[in-house]
């Protein structure tokens, strides 16, 4: 049995801690079809985990409201996520057997529960969901700090681990939940009222969709880890959330910003941003590693540094080794690089998925030099989404620079695989569903994998 499995049934031996104000592990309708499938019977395709390295896409039971803040939302766009590839590699603990996947979606609202009437959406609006769940009512929440939510996950282990929770996440594991997520036609959306945002009819979906998840990430990372106008900005990971970044540290009035990844990713935002640096470490010389050459380019290093990558990605053998034997849940390699490189009580920023534990942690570096360290945490959507969209409406931000593809949720199994392999230089892709709208002017026409 998997790691990600095993954790599971650790969790239900321990029990949740009982606090929740939603149900949880409700991460697929067919899991009890009486009380958690639309009564009509009528199905949808969805994207479901089926083990380390396997994800298909199944017809399973449309979801029926279940509880009185629920809305029931027609999916129009979804796409895929770099923290997706961590489910599929089962570097995260407690998923299951045919749990939806997919944390990022817009929709159509479809129906509302009693509770949820009135409110924020209405039958017929078209919605843009926050990747996490939040009741809208707690401490955090009262502050827009959305993803710290008090009251939607109730996982005992996660709470031991981190000495706190936070909030439940979409199609995220049954560690932050275990909902239903929005790689589907359908997705019931708890506290529906609070985590659902209404988009104008001047943004399109293949914009407003990345306010879901994408926009926000990169926005709080830039604002969070304290870039400021003047600053030099060094980036590592060329992904969809590393691009944003980047743009996001410009728009904040950075003088340079420099991207360290590899293969064509790099290329890809030149073309994009032709005053970003860019940095191979493959491509290194002898002897020479990123904190020399971002010395040799930056007196002293960059003033802040944010991590976009995350810690399943070992770069060297022993990180490696310790991570397949379980010595580790991440690498740290790259919170040392960012570490080394970055000047003398400068900031550095996480961002990039971490889980759990790591070693060989270079505590003194960041001691004697008055390096910050900020886990940037899971973004707190409700906190930006509004001010974004506005951004987006105004044409200030372009989501758009990073959307390479769109593509068939009947054909998202093979998209998972090609995204992980970064094939077909796939950077972030639009998923079309059935109830989808006539693509936006200026989008990708549909790519097709399957004959």
């Amino acid at each position: 049995m998997a790691t990600a499995e095993a954790a599971t049934y650790v969790e239900r031996a321990i029990g949740h801690e009982g606090t929740s104000t939603l149900q949880q592990d409700i991460s697929n309708p067919a899991k009890d079809a009486q009380k958690y499938a639309d009564p009509s019977g009528a199905t949808m395709k969805a994207l479901v985990w089926m083990g380390k390295n396997k994800v298909e896409v199944v017809e399973c039971p449309k979801p029926r409201i279940v509880e009185d803040r629920d809305v029931i939302v027609k999916v129009t766009g979804t796409t895929v996520c770099g923290s997706d590839l961590h489910l599929l590699h089962g570097a995260i603990q407690q998923m299951e057997k045919g749990d939806i996947l997919g944390h990022e979606f817009c929709g159509v609202v479809e129906s509302i529960g009693p509770k949820a009437m009135g409110k924020s959406v209405k039958v017929g609006d078209r919605v843009v969901a926050s990747f996490q769940i939040a009741c809208g009512e707690c401490v955090y929440c009262k502050e827009k700090l959305s993803s710290q939510c008090e009251r939607t996950s109730d996982n005992t282990i996660q709470t031991t681990m981190y000495g706190g929770r936070v909030a439940a996440i979409f199609g995220y594991s049954h560690f932050t939940g275990g909902f239903a997520g929005g790689q589907a036609e359908y997705v019931r959306v708890p506290y529906g009222d609070v985590n659902l945002l209404k988009l104008p009819d001047n943004v399109p979906d293949e914009k407003g969709l990345y306010l879901s998840d994408v926009l926000c990430t990169a926005w709080n990372a830039v604002l969070d880890t304290g870039v400021r106008k003047g600053h030099v900005v060094a980036i590592w990971g060329a992904g969809p959330v590393g691009q944003m970044t980047a743009d996001f540290a410009f728009h904040c009035g950075a003088s340079r910003v420099i991207v360290i990844d590899k293969n064509w990713r790099l290329d890809l935002l030149k073309t994009k941003y032709p005053n970003i640096e860019t940095i191979d470490y493959t491509q290194l010389g002898k002897g020479e590693s990123v904190t020399t050459r971002l010395h040799t380019m930056i007196h002293k290093g960059p003033d802040v540094c944010i991590e976009c990558a995350a810690g399943e990605y070992a770069k060297g053998w022993a990180h490696y080794f310790e991570m397949l034997l379980g010595m580790e849940t991440d690498t740290s390699e790259i919170i040392n690089e960012m570490i080394t490189s970055c000047k003398s009580f400068g900031s550095c920023g996480i961002t990039g998925v971490y889980v759990g534990y790591t070693n060989h942690f270079n505590i003194g570096a960041l001691m004697e030099r008055g390096i910050r360290l900020i886990g940037n945490g899971q973004a707190p959507v409700h906190k930006y989404w509004h001010k974004l969209l506005k951004k987006v409406e105004d044409g200030e931000i372009d989501p758009l620079k990073m959307v390479t593809h769109r593509v068939l949720l009947e054909e998202l199994d093979e998209v998972y695989h090609k995204f992980d392999k970064r094939e077909d230089g796939m950077q972030k892709v639009f998923v079309q569903t059935k109830y989808s709208f006539a693509p936006a002017p200026g989008t990708p026409a549909v790519t097709k994998f399957k004959q």
